[in-house]
């Protein structure tokens, strides 16, 4: 009876969520505490899939992320810092709380200010993870930023765990350096796999053996190794594959994971009071911490603030440190809860204000002085299209297709855009006129100079809300030419015919037409029908 309730009670939740157009993932942290509540045992096998489902996200970051992507400014100054100065300004809000004798804040002395402090300065890599993979931002500017700043953190966690457990990394962690020529082991069985369940399970398989398991026994985060195995694999040509074959397994996993956070305790009305100052005193400081930062490393005022808004949570990692302390006495078992329930709090507000980000952002970004564009990251400086009279946003097969087409075909000026900066550079070496940027973002559109003189708008991006907010922003910036959009589903075409576009294409039209014309061109076939 508990497990059959374990697996509605989330589905009923995250449906529920879904209905007032909110993340699932916001259901799932409510079922937790519900099934709590309701005295609904939790089962080992929960916290084991909780944990395989955050090593798989892991390794999915992994294969996508471009390891030069930790050494930009933006990224490890911003980490490193903001974590330093989160901490201390942590330490300094909970001392304040302490003077008042408030709850369990009143006990602590400066080794419990200084773990609690700790714990609230990290970001929730699951969290802000699957805040940009529901939106497709992943791969955006502001998107990677965000997922560097979070791998920076994980590195800085090993050592923050090392120095509150007092166990060094076993002397075998120096022969972790053999993964390295490893890999291109596993590289080479990855070019042979046939597609389908063999994929899932291979990719499983290295997730947690040379990857978790490997690292965890000799003293380090197992899904830190996950993590490194994925960047060993990044650049395969299929570790694209790989990733998209573990993905339904991984979402899946990690209903695990919020779920099991409202098992860890029931609050009281004192622990609650707690968690809540801790979020309303603590996540808007971080929040503008980070856009600080990041605007003072060169990027504009909304890139900042998007990286802002995404990455102010308190982490799970902080329940990690927290146990630490109650095992070593300097904290108070309850403080298990009191984190666990702001963790939750802070997942709250964090998707109330990305869902509302938008409006947020361009806000922040109005009332700011305009910045030099000489002083801006190249991602984030004007862009000229004056030559162009199309523009192609999505360069995904699709997308580079219909450039193709325009250029070849028709003797177009088009530019391409897409927000993967690896793609862009790949499309670059191939000759293609292509930029970087977010076509969601209204500042995009500010981005390009000369942008009323395009013609043409082609809107190929694989996810339909992001196709459906570019239409929003081409209206908005005075866009007065031909929008086409690629579409996958009746309902998305009706979407974008009612936004205002004027070519609307189903993915797969006119693609028996093409697959037909080539079979009879190969067959050697002509068109002429013979007489009867």
């Amino acid at each position: 009876m508990d497990l059959s309730l374990l697996l509605t009670v989330p589905l009923v939740c995250g449906l529920a969520a879904q209905a007032v157009r909110v993340p699932p993932m916001v259901g799932f942290l409510a079922a937790g505490f519900i099934l709590n509540a309701s005295g609904v045992r939790s089962f080992e096998a929960l916290d084991v899939a909780a944990d395989v489902g955050v090593t798989l996200l892991l390794f999915g970051i992994g294969l996508k992320l471009d390891p030069r992507t930790l050494v930009r400014r933006e990224v490890w100054v911003t980490a490193t810092v903001h974590i330093v100065v989160s901490t201390v300004v942590a330490v300094a809000m909970i001392a304040a709380l302490g003077l008042t004798g408030l709850g369990l804040v009143a006990g602590l002395d400066w080794r419990g200010y200084a773990l609690i402090g700790v714990a609230l300065s990290f970001s929730s890599t699951v969290f802000v993870v699957k805040l940009l993979e529901a939106t497709n931002s992943t791969q955006a500017f502001f998107g990677r930023t965000a997922i560097g700043v979070l791998v920076i953190q994980d590195i800085v966690a090993v050592a923050v765990l090392t120095g509150s457990t007092g166990e060094l990394p076993s002397p075998w962690a120096l022969s972790l350096v053999l993964v390295v020529p490893g890999a291109w082991v596993v590289r080479w069985v990855m070019g042979r796999l046939d597609h389908g369940e063999v994929q899932v399970l291979f990719g499983v398989v290295i997730a947690l053996v040379p990857g978790y398991l490997l690292f965890d026994a000799v003293g380090l985060k197992g899904d830190l190794g996950a993590l490194v195995l994925g960047m060993l694999l990044a650049s395969h040509e299929r570790s694209g594959e790989i990733r998209r074959a573990i993905f339904g397994l991984k979402e899946f996993l990690l209903v695990g994971f919020f779920v099991s956070i409202g098992f860890v305790g029931l609050p009281s009305a004192s622990d609650l009071l707690v968690a809540l100052l801790l979020v309303l005193l603590l996540v808007p400081l971080k929040a503008v911490g980070f856009a600080v930062l990041l605007d003072r490393t060169g990027l504009r005022h909304r890139s900042a603030a998007l990286v802002a808004a995404s990455l102010a949570s308190f982490s799970e990692f902080g329940l990690i440190v927290v146990d630490n302390g109650v095992t070593s006495g300097v904290l108070e078992e309850d403080w298990l809860v009191v984190i666990s329930t702001a963790v939750a709090f802070s997942f709250l507000a964090s998707t109330a204000a990305n869902t509302g980000r938008e409006q947020l952002v361009t806000l922040a970004a109005r009332w700011l002085p305009a910045k030099d564009p000489d002083r801006l990251l190249d991602q984030d400086r004007p862009i000229d299209v004056a030559h162009a009279q199309g523009v192609v946003i999505g360069m995904g097969r699709v997308g580079r297709s219909a450039y193709e087409q325009l250029v070849d075909e028709h003797g177009l000026e088009v530019v391409g855009v897409d927000a993967d900066g690896e793609r862009v550079e790949s499309l670059r070496e191939a000759g293609l006129q292509v930029v970087e940027g977010d076509a969601s973002d209204p500042e995009f559109w500010m981005r390009l100079t000369a942008a009323d003189d395009l013609d043409l708008a082609v809107l190929a991006m694989p996810f339909h809300g992001a196709n459906r907010t570019a239409i929003t922003r081409l209206e908005e910036s005075g866009f007065g030419g031909v929008v086409a959009v690629v579409v996958q589903f009746a309902d998305e075409a009706a979407q974008a015919r009612e936004h205002g576009a004027d070519i609307v294409l189903h993915l797969y039209d006119g693609a028996g037409q093409t697959l037909a014309d080539d079979a009879a061109g190969a067959a050697g076939l002509g068109t002429d029908r013979p007489n009867t």
